[in-house]
Order: C-alpha cells, then structure tokens, then sequence
C-alpha cells in the first residue's frame, strides 16, 4: 500500500500527463501534421477540465449535491487560486468557470438565466438553484415565459 502511494501522480502531474497523453493521440489521428500542436494540447486541456467537471457533478448527484468542500478540491484540482478561502457555493462554481474559461453563470437575472447555455456543465445545478433563491410564484412565471 505505501509502495502505490509514493508512485501515485500529484494531482498537477496526473494533469499534465493526462493532457500530453491525449494532445499525441489527437495528433496521432492527424497523422503528426506539423503546426497543429498547441490546437492538439488546448483541445486536450479543454476535454480533461470538461471530464473532471462532469466527473464531479455526477459524483455530487449520487452522493446528494454539491458540497464547499467538494467544490473547494475540485477548484484547487483545477488550479485555482485560494481555493480555502472561498466559502460559497456560487463563487467557487464562478472562480472554476472563469479558470476553465467560460462565461460565468448563476448571476440572478430573471431574462437571463441557465436556458439561455445550452452547453453549460453547470445548468442543472444552477436550475436547483434557482428554484431555492426564487419564491415559488416568481419561478412559476419564469416557467412560463419559458414556454
């Protein structure tokens, strides 16, 4: 047991492994065509942020939702900054959308709400969200318009 531990890759390593692996199979398909290599190593970086951010959600769903500290580690996970210090469900999920590079969500805006991102990781906890910061007759005129 002490043996696999001291081989078990830091969480920065097991990343950059991760990404390098799959940014040589991306350019492996490709047949190595040269110029193309930073492409190959964001879209590899993009696709393990993705899998480690759905990775999370559905052990979060099966385990009963979110929790800060799941939410902090999945954050330091991702490299970002002072994660200890961020005590809220929102700005962690905020901080990891801005480290991953995507529109920051969950900003109360009755027009503007989790419908209008289709692709977000995030949409269904945002709509449970919702429903628990919206009084009940709000959120029913929010379905509404929606339809």
């Amino acid at each position: 047991m002490e043996n696999r531990l001291s081989e078990r890759l830091s969480d920065c390593e097991f990343r950059h492994h991760w990404i390098s692996n799959a940014a040589y199979y991306k350019a492996e398909n490709r047949q190595f065509t040269p110029g193309l290599e930073l492409q190959d190593w964001l879209f590899a970086e993009n696709e393990f942020v993705t899998m480690k951010i759905m990775r999370f959600l559905v052990i979060s769903n099966e385990d009963g939702g979110l929790s800060i500290k799941g939410l902090q580690r999945l954050a330091k996970s991702l490299e970002v900054k002072s994660t200890e210090t961020i005590t809220s469900t929102v700005d962690l999920i905020h901080a990891i959308q801005n480290a991953t590079l995507n529109a920051p969500c969950f900003s109360f805006d009755p027009e503007n709400h989790c419908n209008s991102n289709e692709a977000c990781l995030w949409r269904s906890e945002c709509q449970k969200m919702i429903a628990k910061w919206l009084p009940s007759n709000v959120l029913q005129n929010l379905n509404h318009s929606v339809e």
